[in-house]
């Protein structure tokens, strides 16, 4: 049955980090594309990198992507809402991280619901599965024709995080969501065919502990795909991507989750 897990005010939450990406634009696929090169310029171990609704150009992402060429894989960022990514000025006035969500009034739980609810439903309708998912996967079969790559991963964030698990079902070598959102469970999850890791916050509101027994129970089925559940404690929605530096426990949250993806598919993007 499916639980038609949604969108809330964590996902217009979190922060904008320091630093300048290191990577290039190119067309790819007509779609414009972040793209982060490791040293080598090598292609063999490719990862396409699936957006929250902030889409391609926020900057953590693509800081996020020059790491993982660091550690020597090709990256892409395409812009898979074609210039129509949610504005990031949203980003932190809906709902902040944990320590000052719990101290919301009612009154600003309200004006967040209200918010959320103007701005995401007709984002959602515009950019729904029948439109999102077929531009996603022509994306990855294009960058599978790039001379020289072998196996290509796909990583997701939030509304991304739940089109990295479609790619699982067998677009993609190897793929990893972190907190993704408008899961359909068990439906979602039950056509993973590739190996997969998923990395969940405690305290996420989209994925609830009942949710994430769920699909544990249902890829636990699935005992000769490689695959993981990491649930990182007191960590909100988007934390993997939008973790707050300033506060050494988010940061350290962020760090492991990203330390998580660059270990999935160096095992199984060799």
């Amino acid at each position: 049955m499916s639980t038609g897990v949604g969108m809330s005010t964590c996902c217009l939450s979190g922060q904008v980090h320091d630093g300048t990406p290191a990577g290039k634009i190119e067309t790819i696929d007509n779609l414009q594309t972040y793209v982060a090169a490791p040293k080598d310029g090598s292609t063999a171990k490719t990862i396409v990198f699936l957006v929250d609704i902030f889409g391609w150009e926020f900057k953590n992402v693509r800081l996020l992507a020059d790491n993982y060429a660091k550690a020597g894989f090709y990256c892409y960022i395409p812009d898979v809402h074609q210039g129509d990514s949610i504005p990031l000025e949203l980003l932190n006035s809906v709902e902040p991280p944990l320590k000052t969500r719990e101290q919301l009034t009612m009154i600003d739980k309200t004006k967040a619901t209200a918010a959320v609810g103007v701005t995401l439903p007709p984002w959602l309708m515009k950019h729904r599965e029948a439109v999102s998912r077929p531009l996603i996967e022509s994306f990855i079969n294009t960058i599978r024709q790039v001379p020289g790559t072998s196996k290509v991963g796909a990583i997701g964030f939030c509304w991304g995080g739940r089109y990295a698990i479609l790619a699982a079902h067998g677009v993609v070598d190897a793929a990893y969501a972190c907190h993704p959102s408008l899961v359909d469970v068990p439906g979602d999850f039950e056509g993973v065919a590739k190996p997969l890791s998923l990395a969940v916050g405690d305290s996420d509101s989209l994925l609830d502990n009942g949710t994430v027994s769920q699909i544990q129970d249902i890829i636990a089925k699935k005992t000769e795909l490689p695959h993981e559940l990491r649930i990182y404690k007191d960590q909100v929605h988007g934390f993997a991507l939008r973790s707050d530096w300033s506060s050494e426990k988010d940061k350290k949250a962020m760090d492991d989750a990203e330390k998580q993806g660059v270990e999935w598919f160096n095992k199984y993007l060799a």
